[in-house]
């Protein structure tokens, strides 16, 4: 299983944070196990690997193929934009999987002390982030590029045509569509969706998935 043989794969994966005071901040759900997954699939074929994860996400740890991982650490949105910049600048990649969970909403100020507790309101205003993959897509022109579309509680053909339309708006190769409410009930299932809006593969659980999303970039 040597597919990808000497390429280079980018994995974004885990949570991101957007700091409120120097003890709280908002995230979202993810483990970054399904990313690890990729990262642990795409060096079992050969590839060297760049990890890009956020903070205390889970992260690979494969005896035979370790030196050809690199794990790089990120916590916010801007920290990420910064990491994926400088990988850009230093490494042509020949594919990138962004499976990281980017907030699209952040506070808008971050307070450099903590928040009394005795407040009986506390307003947050939340500002939207930039499109972290439509900076991936403009840095590596050439990249296969695959993005992942999550939404909650849609029928499959909504899911699969949502998936579609982000493919399109931000030049993706390959889509990877699931449904919370499908992982809530303790099923994963993903549709991987190519530019025509073709799904050209189905695969349940996070093995599965990870081994058809690298076997579609090999």
């Amino acid at each position: 299983m040597k597919g990808l043989s000497g390429k280079r794969v980018l994995v974004t994966s885990g949570p991101t944070r957007g700091r409120i005071d120097v003890i709280r901040y908002i995230s979202n759900v993810s483990t970054g196990r399904l990313g690890v997954l990729i990262a642990e699939e795409a060096l079992r074929r050969g590839a060297r690997v760049t990890f890009l994860y956020g903070k205390d996400s889970q992260t690979p740890h494969p005896p035979q193929e370790a030196e050809r991982l690199r794990l790089v650490e990120v916590e916010t949105v801007d920290d990420l934009i910064r990491a994926v910049r400088e990988e850009m600048g230093r490494t042509k990649y020949e594919a990138i999987v962004h499976a990281m969970a980017v907030l699209d909403y952040v506070p808008e100020a971050y307070i450099s002390e903590k928040t009394p507790s005795g407040k009986e309101e506390w307003w947050i205003k939340l500002v939207k982030t930039p499109k972290v993959i439509k900076i991936i897509r403009e840095l590596a022109p050439e990249a296969f590029l695959v993005g992942f579309k999550l939404e909650y509680n849609c029928s499959k053909e909504e899911l699969i045509g949502i998936a579609h339309r982000s493919l399109l708006d931000n030049k993706a190769n390959l889509v990877l569509a699931n449904d919370l409410a499908d992982l809530e009930r303790g099923e994963h299932i993903g549709y991987l969706i190519d530019p025509q809006g073709k799904m050209v593969a189905v695969a349940k659980g996070k093995e599965e998935i990870a081994r058809k999303i690298i076997e579609a970039i090999g």
